[in-house]
């Protein structure tokens, strides 16, 4: 059994996972002056993007390897703003954003991978479907197959791909830069053309409601020169997380 200590800065590591355990355990607390620093940032980060929300999240507390392929995440409740950058004695968040992504390949053998929206909170980056673990309620379990119904959720929103959960594979997890953690389904493959029809129906469907899409553009890519090619910032993860998928 070990601990994994988040990796060197800019650096991702991946695992392949077989199976996943998640323990929950108290919030860590704040001291008053990491609080009064945290609610400072949240507020400079509300002022640079007024569509920021505080909702709930699951944030990973501990990562513990416990097979070749298996581990256990250690998981508390608490808000988004806990994840905002923090200045002074508390720099950087204390506890690691949990999210999940979703490898979308076609037939052809290319990956689909989004920009998120203006109004987002990464405006401009690529990266696959996916987002962060909302905790369930009190008293419930957070478990793998609840990991694998969030995915399908995330893919279905920002994609229009509907899904059913027990068609997602579990595949790897991924360590990523201030600890981040990440856990990554495989869908089923689809026909190119689909996937891009099921995106235009979701933005126009969005649209007419007074909304935008999460995604404001989708791309089926096939290479690093073709991920490259889209230009703009993208998830720290996904050149690598492509590359074991990318047909030779």
């Amino acid at each position: 059994m070990t601990t994994e200590p988040p990796p060197a800065r800019s650096a991702v590591e991946i695992q392949e996972v077989r199976r996943i355990r998640l323990v929950e355990v108290p919030t860590p607390p704040l001291s008053p002056q990491e609080q009064h620093a945290m609610d400072h940032a949240w507020s400079e980060a509300i002022q640079a993007n007024p569509d920021l929300f505080d909702g709930p999240v699951a944030a990973c507390t501990q990562l513990t390897r416990t097979g070749p392929h298996d581990v256990t995440i250690s998981w508390a409740r608490t808000t988004y703003r806990r994840y905002v950058p923090r200045r002074g004695p508390s720099a950087t968040p204390d506890l690691s954003a949990l999210f999940v992504a979703v490898v979308q390949p076609t037939e052809d053998g290319r990956l689909l991978v989004g920009r998120m929206a203006s109004w987002t909170a990464t405006p401009g980056r690529w990266q696959l479907p996916g987002g962060s673990i909302e905790p369930p309620a009190p008293h419930q379990p957070l478990d793998a197959s609840a990991l694998q119904g969030h995915a399908t959720r995330e893919l279905s929103e920002e994609t229009g791909v509907d899904t059913p959960p027990g068609d997602l594979t579990l595949r790897l997890m991924l360590r990523c830069a201030r600890g981040s953690v990440g856990v990554v389904f495989q869908a089923p493959e689809r026909p190119a053309r689909w996937l891009r029809e099921r995106h235009a129906a979701l933005a126009s469907t969005e649209a007419e409601r007074g909304h935008g899409s999460e995604f404001d553009r989708v791309q089926l890519v096939g290479s690093t020169d073709e991920l490259d090619g889209l230009g703009g910032s993208r998830a720290i993860y996904l050149t690598q997380v492509a590359r074991r998928y990318w047909r030779p």
